[in-house]
Parts: C-alpha cells; structure tokens; sequence
C-alpha cells in the first residue's frame, strides 16, 4: 500500500512525536546511552519550548509506561489537583457558572514538569543535565517557530499588548507578532531551567538527589513563590473580568506525582493500556469492547457501515464519560461495570441501522446515570433507557480567549487541508482574540523493549499570562470541572479534573508499541481508525496512520460551551463520496474535512519479530519519527 512517508524500522530505538526537534532530540538521549524513560523526559522538556501553544512546564503530562525487563506496566499520572480554597461557592460567589477558560482563577497545580522528573527518577538512568539541557538549548539560542504558534499568537496579540503585559514581552518582541519560521527564544524559560539545574548540582552529586532538589526548586522554591505571588494579581480572564486565583504556595509545596496501574482490556489479540476515568482514557476501551461485541473484526474497514457502527458506538461511550467518568479519588466510578464485555454487549445492542438521537448514557451495574443539567431532563428512549437531548447548535461554536484544548477550531473559508497544509488547518483570526489550544504527543521504544507514551498539555501561551521572570504561564485545567454539585467531575479541593488527554499502550507477547495524538475530545476517536487497520487489517503503523479517518461531533464537548453538533460526523474525503453519502441517508451530518485533516497520531514499538518500528502523522507536516 501506498503510504506518505516509511515506517521506520530498526534495531536500536525510535521516537515518534508531534514535532520533529522533540524526535530528534530523543533520539539523541537514545544514542548517547539513554533509554526510553530518558528520551521521551528529554523530548517532553523540548516540547515545553518548541509547541508553547499546546503545552508548557505548567501544563499537564499524563504518562503511561513499559519496563521490558520485568513487565511492570504504568501510569504517571502527570495531572495536578484543585486548590484547597478551589471550592464551587469560591466562584459562584463571585456571580460565575462556570470555570473561566483563561487566567488565574482555572489554575491547578502544575503536573508535567514534575511528571517528567518522576519518569526520570524512577525508570530512568542519565543525570538531570543530560535530559534537560536541549530545552535549555533551544529556550536560549532560538528555534524555529511553527506558523500555527504564529497564528495562535496573532489571535491574543490584542489580549496580549492591551491586559497581559508579561506575555506580550515574551511572545510580541519588539511589538510584533514573529515572522513563521523565523528564529524565536525565549531566555526567561532557559533562565528558569538552567536556575533549576543548578540548584539540583549544588544539592550533590548523586542522580535522585539532583531530580528531588530540581522538583523541590519548582514546587517549594523560587518557581513556585513566583507562581504564587503572581496567581494573587487580577487578570482577564475568558469571563470579561479580571480574576486573582486560588493556587498557593501550599497547594504546589503538597502536592506529589503519582504512579497508578493502567486500565486495559484484550482485543484482537492484544492489551490495550490507558489511563484510569480521570483521563479520557476508558472511552477508547469501551469502543474496542463495544465493537467486539458487534464482530467489527469481519468488518469492511472502508465501508460505511463500519464508520457508521464505529461513529454510534463512540456516542455511547462518551454519553458514559458524561455520566461516570471523573477522579476515582473523589467520585465513585464503577470502572470495572463500564469495561465488561457483559455491558459491552448490553450498550452494542443499541446500535441501529440510523443514527440515534440524544446523549445516551448506561447503567452499569444497574446505577441510575445523572448528567448535567445542561444536557436538559432525560426522556425514556425506545430502550427504556433514559436518553438527554443534548444541547445541540448547527455548527460548533468556539470557546473564547484560549479556552479549550480541541485540535480543530473554526476554519475561514478555503484553509488548506492536505498533507501540505502547514500544521493543520489555519486558525480563523479574530478580533476578540479568541483560539483553541491543543496538545502534544510523543512515543517512544529503545533497543531493550522499554515503552513510553505520553500526552503532555496545558499551560498554554494563549490561555494564561506569562509568570514575571519564569518565562511560561499556569495551567488553566480547572476549566473541565462542573460547578454543579454532585457530578463525578465536579470541582473540590484536591480533586483532579477529568481531562480528555489519553496516552495508549499496545502490549502482546515479545512486544507492543505506544500510541496517541493531540486533539481533546477527537484524542479517543482518532485512534480508532488507526488501530482497526493496524490490528484487524494488518497494516503497518505508517498506513494506518495515513487510513482515512473520522470523528463524532454530537458527543458533548468537554470545553465551554459544551455544545455538539446533533448526529454530526467530520470525515476526510477519503473514504470516498459514496461512504459520505451513505452516512447521510443514515441520518449523519456529514462534514467532508478534506481529503487529509483528521488526527495527529503517531506510534513507536516492537514487532513481533522483534525489530523496532515507528511511524508519524503527515498531516500538517509537522510531526516525525526518528529511529535506526
């Protein structure tokens, strides 16, 4: 089969990601006698600096990994937590229904930098300065800055020059948007990571006791007082006031990464590994049972029928998040109920021939389900079971000021859509600064079988200021939480927020290979496709990722507004105008995305053979692999 670029295949160790510095900069940790715990800490500090429009030091980083040597399979749950005083009267007392999108009062505890630091101290084997010294590099001499940070930049330049000083100084030199392309530094960032390695050499000589002193230098010393200090200051946020936050000195000096056991379910042979409901994660296993139970392995993958069958399956599901997903440390999620194959088959049997109407969540385990009072009063459906109607618009509306973390926002008329078009579609320039934010991705397996997939996000450039004299801005992750008491996701004190970021992990006997992409609510969807080709159609990484894909948009959004668009579905082109047309007489409405829009997915492992192979999205030009 025809594919875009080659699978990578090898014997010594690949790295996949969203942007070609962070793959080849992990590649070189492999190189130099790293492993895979190793490059992917160094490819996830770079991306820090090269994508500050999809994440930043604090921003979130979920992990998931794999030791070869002994089996052990985890998760770093790179997701910081709520403010103690984070509290839902805490801002409806300040007249707010929701948790604005942008500024101080959306911040929790920073996660990835300290996620990255775990990864290292735990399962890797190079010192600190090894891993963290190309971020420094390129933070301080300069890098290529992608046009879509560009674009992201020139939508809040407004915002920037007139309410947020200190990013303006940052992303605005001289008073300017930068040119595509042109050489950018950020020496604020370099100087905040090379204070933090030299604090962690003065702490001694030993390896862990350089990684405990870097993350007491981010979480008790000078990085967190600065935090601190600025979070206190009002600034407007996506609500049209100006907002102090919540975020303390104690809420960062508490706070530890914690490692958990992955989620999994076997299908088509394999394990696939996510996170647990805290994350997006599940949504993806429960497709994979869902489909099972429908026998998608006899399945024409190009049909309408299958994107039809998939495209149903996905509702489902992620009517489920709605309901029962959030932090198992606060909400009681029946995880197990959710994953079994018993009600797989019970929510299968509600797939049609046509699309159905309304956000139709389960019963596992025979519990009544509650959304939101957004989504309206349930009505008995033909099942019986309660079906909401959602909170449908004709076209998804966009979040405002940086809000959200979906990958594709509103598009002017005419943007590009093919493999050429420069990181994705162009972003629709407004005058209110109003832009989407996004994600990053990076995978990846050295030469002893070692596996790493991680989805770093948040903190991005368009959604908080900069911190004086840090170079990055917080986390605006608090955004995801209701304000509406007694939902799994609704906010308290400590309680992580339910994200959609979903690292994956295939494993079977003699190996396996680390999976994902960027793109919110689309993450667990766009996956679909590509793993169906890989596992049931036995196409290798680089085809399956290039397979046309697609995605639900009726499934509720997980950022304000929280709209959907009523049996929506975005296909690429590809799939040919007689499976569009088929989905339409089905009751979907269609979207064509053009011929290449959908998904950032990229994938690194080892064969069955035992070679190792790896593969990127060409969409967008932008994400490679790296390996020999």
């Amino acid at each position: 089969m025809f594919t875009t670029r080659p699978e990578l295949v090898g014997t010594h160790g690949m790295v996949a990601s969203t942007h070609w510095l962070a793959s080849a900069v992990g590649q070189s940790v492999l190189e130099a006698g790293g492993n895979a715990f190793d490059a992917a800490a160094a490819a996830g500090f770079t991306l820090q600096v090269v994508e500050p429009h999809l994440n930043g030091p604090g921003g979130d980083a979920p992990i998931i990994g794999h030791r070869a040597a002994d089996g052990h399979t985890f998760v770093v749950a790179g997701q910081g937590t709520a403010p103690a005083a984070a509290t839902i009267e805490a801002y409806t007392d300040q007249g707010l229904d929701v948790v604005p999108g942008t500024g101080h009062l959306a911040a929790v505890v920073p996660g990835a930098f300290g996620a990255w630091l775990d990864l290292l101290a735990r399962y890797g084997t190079l010192p600190l300065a090894d891993v963290l010294s190309p971020a420094i590099g390129y933070a301080r001499d300069g890098y290529p800055l992608i046009p879509t940070a560009v674009r992201t930049i020139r939508t809040v330049e407004r915002l920037f020059a007139e309410h947020w000083p200190t990013s303006a100084e940052v992303y605005l030199p001289g008073g300017r948007v930068p040119e595509p392309g042109a050489r950018f530094r950020n020496p604020a960032l370099a100087d905040t990571y090379a204070r933090v390695l030299t604090e962690a050499q003065a702490a001694g000589t030993d390896r862990l006791t350089q990684i405990e002193a870097a993350r007491r230098a981010f979480y008790e010393g000078f990085v967190a007082e600065a935090m601190a200090s600025f979070v206190r200051t009002p600034v407007l946020d996506s609500s049209g006031s100006a907002h102090a936050g919540l975020l303390t000195a104690d809420d960062l000096a508490a706070w530890r990464v914690a490692e958990e056991p992955t989620v999994a379910v076997d299908f088509a042979g394999v394990q696939v590994h996510k996170t647990a409901a805290w994350g997006q994660g599940p949504v993806l296993l429960q497709q994979l049972r869902m489909l099972e139970a429908l026998g998608v392995a006899d399945a024409d993958l190009g049909s309408a029928e299958l994107v039809h069958t998939a495209v149903e399956v996905t509702n489902l599901a992620f009517a489920d998040r709605e309901a029962w997903y959030g932090d198992p440390a606060g909400a009681e999620v029946p995880l197990e109920a959710l994953l079994s194959r018993s009600y797989a088959a019970e929510r299968a049997r509600l797939v049609g021939a046509d699309a159905a109407d309304g956000v139709r969540p389960g019963s596992p385990d025979g519990r009544a389900p509650r959304l939101a009072a957004l989504f309206g009063s349930p009505a008995a459906g033909p099942d019986r079971a309660p079906v909401w109607p959602g909170r449908y618009e004709d076209a998804a509306g966009g979040p405002a000021l940086g809000t959200g973390e979906p990958t594709r926002g509103p598009e002017p008329a005419g943007a590009p859509t093919g493999p050429a078009a420069v990181d994705g579609p162009a972003l629709d320039v407004r005058p209110s600064g109003e832009t989407r934010g996004d994600t990053c991705h990076v995978d990846v397996v050295d030469r002893w079988g070692n596996l790493v997939s991680a989805t770093p996000s948040g903190g991005w450039l368009q959604s908080s200021p900069v911190v004086p004299g840090l170079g990055f801005g917080l986390p605006t992750r608090a955004q995801m939480f209701w304000l509406e008491p007694g939902l799994p996701s609704s906010l308290a004190p400590g309680r992580r927020p339910r994200t959609t970021l979903s690292p994956g992990l295939v494993l079977r006997d003699g190996g396996g290979f680390a999976f994902g992409t960027p793109g919110g609510d689309q993450q667990d969807q766009w996956t679909i496709p590509f793993l169906l080709h890989h596992l049931l159609g036995g196409l290798d990484l680089q085809a399956a990722i290039d397979a046309p894909g697609w995605h639900s948009t009726h499934v509720p959004s997980s950022f304000h507004p929280r709209t959907s668009t009523r049996h929506g579905i975005e296909a690429e082109s590809r799939l040919g105008a007689g499976v569009l047309a088929e989905l339409a007489r089905r009751g979907h409405a269609v979207r064509d995305a053009g011929p290449w829009s959908l998904g950032r997915v990229s994938a690194a492992g080892v064969r069955p053979d035992g070679l190792l192979h790896a593969a990127a999205n060409p969409r967008g030009m932008q994400g490679y692999a790296a390996g020999r």
